[in-house]
């Protein structure tokens, strides 16, 4: 019930995030800058290593790594809610932690949380104390160390999100404890969350407010279309 009551914002945030990707795409030309295309960039170099190493090995690789973040992402929001991690097991097959504290936020996040990502988001800003990334033109194997950022972010985002996609249909406890259908709105509801700062991020003509502006805008439009169709059933059943 509660997945099915999530499905109404899950729509209204895909509406409102391919709205506002869409004009500052084409309308403002954000896809002629240099953090769409290392993005994106990174994003298709790592999906075809991932899609060569199925075909070449069965399974993606690097496995373990994911199976390390996987495990570490339900670790690191143990210790964000308070709890205690007593064991962190990860191997080749599978992993797994030993905590005192669990619920369905612990069990989902590595689905929607990609800790290599926010781990580069992290080290830039520690490093943005000390020197200017934002602004440094010594060039990395021909690259900024900005258009770098952006490379990597593209390569762990896109690693997220094909490993994601590959582990969900393998049936893990993770999701199916606190119901399949939930879980995988869950999963996509937050994983658009992400995408959608991302863009706010990266995108100057997309904003906070008016980001927040049309999805408020929206949610009204989608209640009042709500209301009108409700009104019309109940016309139509009185006699």
């Amino acid at each position: 019930m509660v997945g099915l009551f999530l499905l109404p914002p899950a729509m209204l945030l895909t509406q409102t995030f391919f709205t506002a990707f869409r004009r500052a795409a084409f309308e403002h030309a954000f896809w002629a800058t240099e953090e769409f295309w290392f993005f994106s960039l990174g994003s298709v170099l790592w999906l075809i290593w991932f899609c060569g190493s199925v075909w070449s090995l069965g399974e993606p690789f690097p496995l373990r790594a994911y199976i390390f973040g996987h495990e570490l992402s339900h670790a690191v929001w143990v210790w964000l809610m308070g709890g205690r991690v007593s064991r962190l097991q990860v191997r080749s097959d599978g992993g797994y932690i030993l905590t005192d504290k669990t619920n369905w936020w612990i069990s989902l996040s590595p689905y929607f949380y990609p800790i290599y990502s926010l781990f580069l988001i992290l080290l830039y800003g520690a490093v943005s104390f000390f020197y200017n990334v934002a602004h440094a033109k010594v060039l990395i194997a021909w690259m900024t160390p900005l258009q770098i950022l952006f490379l990597a972010l593209g390569i762990t985002w896109a690693f997220h999100l094909s490993f994601t996609c590959w582990m969900i249909p393998k049936g893990q406890l993770d999701r199916s404890d606190h119901g399949t259908f939930f879980s995988l709105v869950v999963i996509y509801l937050m994983n658009l969350v992400l995408l959608a700062a991302f863009l706010i991020i990266a995108a100057p003509e997309v904003t906070w407010r008016s980001f927040g502006g049309e999805l408020l805008q929206n949610a009204v439009d989608f209640s009042a279309f709500v209301w009108e169709a409700g009104v019309r059933l109940v016309s139509r059943g009185q006699p």
